[in-house]
C-alpha cells in the first residue's frame, strides 16, 4: 500500500443520542469529545442520532415521527387541485 495517502483509522466510541447505549468500533471519524472506556483508555466519542439500539427496524418497536398535521398540510398544498377545471 501508498504511504501517507489513507485516513487515520483509529478506536472511536460512537454513543447513540435517543438511549445512551455507547459501543467501541472503528472509524475515520474524529471528535474532541473524549469518553473513558471500560479498560480504562479515553477514546474519541461521536454522538449519533440512531444505531441499531434505537432504530425501528433493529428493535422492532414502531414509533411515531412528527406525523401531527400531514394530511392537513397535503390538503393546503393540493386540496384545491381536483375542484379545478382545466379550460379547453
Amino acid at each position: 500500500m501508498k504511504k501517507d495517502i489513507h485516513p487515520d483509522y483509529h478506536p472511536v466510541v460512537f454513543q447513540d443520542a435517543g438511549t445512551g447505549h455507547q459501543f467501541l468500533t472503528r472509524s475515520t471519524a474524529s471528535s474532541d469529545r473524549t469518553v473513558a472506556w471500560e479498560d480504562g483508555n479515553e477514546y474519541p466519542l461521536i454522538v449519533v442520532d440512531v444505531t441499531s439500539e434505537s432504530h425501528p427496524f433493529w428493535t422492532g418497536a414502531q414509533r411515531v415521527m412528527d406525523t401531527a398535521g400531514r394530511v392537513e398540510k397535503f390538503q393546503r398544498r393540493f386540496g384545491g387541485m381536483a375542484r379545478r377545471k382545466k379550460k379547453a
